[in-house]
Parts: C-alpha cells; sequence; structure tokens
C-alpha cells in the first residue's frame, strides 16, 4: 500500500499526517522538528512510502536534507499554492494543515520547489547577512535623525560616509543629546564596519566566479546583483525556456478573465522578492545612470516614453532575468550591439 505523508513544519515540532492511496488517515503525530526524530517516527512506513511532502520554508532545506541521507526522499512544495488550497479549511490547525498537504501531495495539485545546493544556499546565506547589516544601519540613521529634529537639528543628506562625524559636530557641548546619541553612533560604527567587510566579501566572491564575471557584462548589472542572480537560480538547467524565469520572480502581469471579463493588473510578485528588486535595480541603473547605448536601452527608452519609467523598468528587470539566465546557459558575455 502507497503511503502519502504530509509534514506541517514550525520551530519546535512537526505535525505529521499518514494517508493511504485512497485519502484515508492512517495515522496523525507530532514529532521534534529534526530529520532524525522524523525518520524513526516514519520507519513503520519506510518501505511503502510513496511521498512526503512540506512547504518550503526557513528549515525546509535542513529537513529534506535529513531526511534524504536516512533515505526518506521528499519534495519542497510552493508556498502560496499550498496557503490557497488550504485557506478553503474553516479551521486552521498544525494537524488540518498536514492532513491538507499530504491530501495536496496524493493528488498532485502542488508546484515543487527547487531545493537549493550547499554552494547557492552559502551564496545566499551572505547576501542576507549583507542585507540586515544594511538595513540596521539604515534604521540607526533614521533613528538618530529623528531624534535630533525633535531639538531642531538636522543631519544633511548624501553624507553617509562622514554621518557620525557630522552628528557629533551638531551635538557637541548638548550634554544630554552626547549621552543618548553618543552609544547610538558607536553601535552604528561598529554595523557599518562589519557591512563593508561583508560588503567586500560579497563583491569579491562575486567578481572571482565565472558565471557572475559573465552576467556584470550587461550595463547595470553590478557584483551584487549578478551574485543574487546566480543564487537565486542555482541550477540553471531547470528551466526549460530563459522566458519563464520572469515568471519564476513575479515580474509578468496578472491575469484575471472571467466570461466577458480579461483583467491585465499588476506584476505578480511570486518568488524570491530579493532576486526581484536586484533586477529592479539593475534596470534602473542602466535607464538612469548607464550612458553607454545598447539596443536593450534604447528598447526600454521606448517603453518608458509610451508606458511610462516605471513600466520600463519592470519590463526591462523581466528583459534582463531572460537575458542573464541565456549568457549563464550559453557561457557567452553580453554584446552591446
Amino acid at each position: 500500500m502507497a503511503y502519502y505523508i504530509g509534514l506541517d513544519v514550525s520551530v519546535e515540532s512537526t505535525a505529521v499526517c499518514v494517508i493511504d492511496a485512497a485519502g484515508c488517515v492512517k495515522k496523525e503525530f507530532s514529532a521534534r522538528s529534526h530529520p532524525e526524530d522524523l525518520a524513526n517516527s516514519l520507519n513503520p512506513f519506510s518501505d511503502e512510502i510513496a511521498g512526503i511532502g512540506l512547504e518550503a520554508g526557513p528549515m525546509s532545506g535542513f529537513l529534506v536534507e535529513g531526511l534524504k541521507q536516512r533515505g526518506l526522499d521528499s519534495v519542497l512544495m510552493e508556498t502560496r499554492r499550498v496557503h490557497a488550497a488550504l485557506s478553503a479549511i474553516p479551521v486552521k490547525t498544525d494537524r488540518r494543515d498536514a492532513r491538507g498537504i499530504a491530501e495536496l501531495l496524493r493528488m498532485g495539485w502542488f508546484q515543487p520547489v527547487h531545493l537549493k545546493t550547499p554552494v547557492a544556499r552559502d551564496l545566499r546565506l551572505m547576501l542576507s547577512a549583507r542585507v540586515s547589516l544594511g538595513r540596521r544601519v539604515r534604521e540607526l540613521d533614521n533613528s538618530v535623525r529623528g531624534l535630533l529634529r525633535g531639538f531642531g537639528l538636522r543631519v544633511p543628506t548624501g553624507a553617509r560616509g562622514r554621518f557620525c562625524d557630522l552628528v557629533r559636530d551638531l551635538i557637541a557641548g548638548n550634554p544630554v543629546l552626547e549621552a543618548a546619541i553618543f552609544p547610538l553612533l558607536s553601535a552604528r560604527d561598529t554595523m557599518a564596519a562589519e557591512f563593508a567587510k561583508l560588503d567586500k566579501l560579497v563583491r569579491d566572491q562575486s567578481r572571482n566566479d565565472n558565471v557572475c564575471r559573465r552576467l556584470m557584462t550587461i550595463p547595470g548589472v553590478g557584483a551584487v546583483v549578478a551574485m543574487t542572480f546566480r543564487a537565486a537560480i542555482d541550477d540553471p538547467t531547470r528551466f526549460r525556456s530563459s522566458k519563464s524565469v520572469g515568471a519564476c520572480f513575479g515580474l509578468t502581469p496578472r491575469r484575471y478573465q472571467s466570461g466577458e471579463t480579461d483583467r491585465v493588473t499588476s506584476i505578480t510578485k511570486a518568488g524570491d522578492a530579493s532576486v526581484r528588486a536586484a533586477l529592479y535595480e539593475a534596470a534602473h541603473v542602466m535607464l538612469v545612470r548607464t550612458t553607454r547605448w545598447t539596443p536593450l536601452r534604447a528598447w526600454a527608452m521606448r517603453v518608458a516614453a509610451r508606458r511610462g519609467a516605471k513600466r520600463a523598468k519592470i519590463a526591462l528587470a523581466r528583459k534582463l532575468a531572460v537575458i542573464m539566465h541565456r549568457l549563464w546557459i550559453d557561457g557567452t558575455k553580453f554584446k552591446t550591439a
């Protein structure tokens, strides 16, 4: 008998539901969210398991790899579609979610998600840490600006490299402000220094990577954008067509068609938001900052003249995703003409 197993994962425990090919529940239980505990609890069904499914999430890669090492293959399921299917259940519990995941697995009503390789996960870790540190530095900058604004003091904009020096000059001689602001500046200096180290590490690694170097031949695509794209794609052969890459990262329009109604609205925003933001940034740089003429930039400028700059940047970001994937597959560099 074939068994389908749904896992609803949380930090401490995982709800498990085992159903047969007819959809009848054979066992429901909870286990610690660790591959060894899950494998031991599923051992009685190991010879007849048709599939194990779980939503893609922060712990999913760790669990899938651990289960695979113990002879249990599992599949990652796209979160948005699973959530849409489970939202029809009026009462939400972990046990019901595990049952729903098992049913989706049994019927095949899910979209599998690519499990990134260890190399891609390491790259993504560095990029995420870089983004997190940069965000904290900006938050401290804004906090200091907000605190000083209450005293009628304004820190000039566009002076990121001299921010702390400017603030110290502004509050010099005010013991209350010095006591309150200096600790924030000290923390900001430390985080900014660590951000600079991590940023250099990311950029150096990107420049030493053959794939990233080819991607960086495109005007507007820098080291961070190239590495972000590389870490997200991981295996370019998993896409049958380069045209599907833009849709994977939510850069294609959303469409609603029913009867006489047929609307094309904003982009879907599916997939990795960090890649979508990186591609949009590259499109912005190509349109606004670069001066080198290319047919791609000329096309985007014509779109901007007809539809506006924002839509042109989205269209260019989508086309950049296609081109970058094609360069990766072909092993070629971007040609300006």
